[in-house]
């Protein structure tokens, strides 16, 4: 029993440490940024669209009945395939990081108080860090052949942070 509680505690732990080091760099990816209309303009669900298929099981399945194919080029493919979602995983998690600091200048420079987009930030941030633990810990298991990564709650928050500076952008700009 003692054994159970204790590898329990470390992987509570070990996940809690994983949270709080994607919310602090989701707070740090803030810090530099060209709040401009065109940068803005330039974010775009559409970059991340392809995230939705590059580890479809089907296709993946499909190659690997081909003739000439073998177990070990299965593998490879599965494995470059999950590099460039981990970049995909990355770079969202940068934009949505930008796109949070933008919301917080301009809700500093702000005439007017905001305190609900506030909480909707530090919500939004908050399953925006526990959907990317969940997409890592997936495609580890998705690497090895278990599972599948479904990033659409993802790309969904990010949306609606994007569309949130968007409508924030012609207020900053008449104040």
């Amino acid at each position: 029993m003692y054994v159970a509680i204790t590898a329990a505690t470390l992987t509570l732990g070990g996940v809690l440490y994983a949270l709080l080091r994607l919310l602090r760099g989701l707070s740090a990816a803030g810090r530099n940024l060209p709040v401009t209309a065109d940068w803005i303009e330039d974010l775009s669900v559409e970059r991340y669209r392809p995230m939705l298929r590059l580890l479809d099981s089907t296709e993946l399945d499909g190659l690997g009945s081909q003739p000439g194919a073998t177990p070990e080029a299965a593998a490879k493919l599965r494995s470059q395939r999950c590099r460039m979602f981990r970049g995909y995983l990355r770079s969202l998690s940068t934009d949505f990081g930008r796109i949070c600091g933008a919301i917080k200048l301009l809700m500093v420079h702000s005439e007017n108080d905001r305190p609900d987009l506030a909480a909707i930030l530090i919500r939004q941030q908050f399953l925006f860090a526990c959907g990317l633990l969940n997409a890592y810990c997936r495609l580890a298991l998705f690497r090895f052949g278990l599972g599948g990564v479904d990033v659409t709650s993802l790309i969904g928050i990010f949306d609606d942070m994007r569309i949130e500076l968007r409508n924030m952008m012609p207020a900053a700009s008449a104040a």
